[in-house]
């Protein structure tokens, strides 16, 4: 069931949207602009009915208003003028439709059906377009500890050059966002950016996914099939969790990085590709050439430019500022409107220490917005323990001193911030 509000001082557009939308909305009817502003303000509608003829000469302005705090909330005008300049004006600031009294029950309808519609799909592009990741922008980095602020100085310099980078941090820190703010501030952003996370394939299918495959190269392989590193070609490649990739991918890896060139599985056809290479883990590498399970010329050449993102209990200054950008994520995507945070829900917020960083605060504030009945975060809804949790995110191992550079010091994590839409 929707739930519309209606300002009307006549109480002839609110007639008429009884009559004809009661049996399936909930109406809330207001006659007067400061009770209609109050209710706005404070409860969350699909739809307004705005009529123009009860608002002395600044109803465009009073539309501005709501549209600057809600952008998606459709406003259907209604109105005793059918001065065409009126209907243009109001039209050309944002509202969804407008009616001339008399108004049938069909045309209400109607005009109702199709605004939530086209609030929806706007909806919709818009949380796809934020699930794609398209919006980077070292403007949306919060860097408000020191540590990040140093990072800061470093990802500019970084981008602008073709240097390979290694980025190093635990499990949710925002590496990935990171590679593709790297990118697309890159004199490579309107080439492609294409990201493969060595995990999640399996070692025997990761060379093919990587490097291709010619036709009949092994069983099921009935077609030619372009790797990851040809469609990346001219742009940025970014290898996830590359200490998950086996010593002969490794190797090929390496010849990749210094001859830029490689064979499709099942080829012989040399391949040239011009890739720069972004790579992370939450592994120690160190450690794992210690052990003889990564290939030390492969760190070194991978490690060119490195970033070691920090924790969010390294840099406590930026958990808030994070945690009011991811809620109104979550709001946009869930379609809530809720203000902030209780100071409960901000004390519990900055007093826990996010073993799961920047990934388990976005999933803790989702689950919040979805079971929070009220217009702020409380602490009941952020269902955060006491103490300390028991279970800890993969993490990677503090680098041996000898080997950390300026870079490394300038760890940086960088949440998905995104602009307003």
């Amino acid at each position: 069931m929707y739930t519309i509000l209606i300002y009307d001082s006549s109480a002839q557009t609110a007639g008429a949207m009884v009559s004809a939308l009661d049996h399936r909305c909930e109406l809330t009817c207001k006659s007067n602009e400061e009770d209609f502003q109050e209710e706005i303000n404070n409860r969350q509608y699909d739809l307004v009915f705005l009529d123009i003829d009860s608002i002395n000469g600044q109803s465009m302005q009073l539309l501005d208003k709501i549209h600057g705090k809600n952008p998606f909330l459709p406003i259907i005008i209604t109105s005793n003028s059918e001065k065409a300049d009126l209907i243009v004006q109001a039209i050309n600031s944002g509202a969804s439709d407008y009616l001339v009294h008399p108004v049938s029950r069909e045309r209400i309808n109607i005009s109702v059906d199709r605004a939530i519609k086209i609030r929806d799909q706007q909806y919709e592009i818009a949380y796809h377009r934020h699930r794609q990741d398209v919006v980077y922008d070292f403007r949306d980095v919060i860097a408000k500890s020191p540590k990040m602020k140093e990072i800061m100085k470093s990802l500019e310099r970084f981008s602008r050059t073709d240097s390979t980078i290694l980025i190093t941090g635990d499990t949710g820190t925002g590496k990935s966002f990171l590679s593709g703010t790297l990118h697309f501030n890159s004199p490579r952003r309107k080439k492609p950016f294409v990201k493969i996370n060595c995990a999640n394939i399996p070692v025997d299918l990761l060379e093919s996914e990587l490097f291709g495959h010619e036709k009949g190269a092994f069983t099921g392989a009935d077609k030619q099939r372009i790797g990851r590193f040809e469609q990346a070609s001219g742009g940025t490649i970014f290898l996830d969790e590359i200490g998950e990739m086996n010593m002969g991918l490794q190797t090929k890896l390496l010849r990749v990085l210094e001859e830029k060139s490689f064979e499709r599985v099942g080829g012989n056809k040399t391949i040239h590709v011009d890739v720069r290479i972004i790579a992370a883990t939450n592994r120690d590498l160190v450690r794992q050439v210690e052990n003889g399970l990564f290939r030390e010329d492969l760190y070194y050449r991978i490690n060119v430019l490195p970033i070691r993102l920090p924790s969010l209990k390294e840099r406590k200054e930026c958990l808030m500022p994070l945690a009011e950008v991811l809620l109104r994520k979550s709001c946009r995507a869930l379609r809530r409107d809720i203000k902030g945070f209780t100071a409960e829900a901000v004390t519990s917020i900055e007093a826990y220490e996010w073993p799961g960083n920047i990934r388990q605060l976005a999933n803790t504030i989702e689950r919040a917005v979805i079971l929070e009945d009220d217009n702020r975060i409380h602490l009941e809804s952020l269902s955060l323990p006491n103490t300390k949790m028991e279970f800890r995110a993969p993490s990677s191992q503090t680098q041996p001193a000898h080997l950390e550079t300026q870079g490394d010091k300038n760890g940086e994590s960088l949440a998905q911030q995104e602009r307003e839409l």
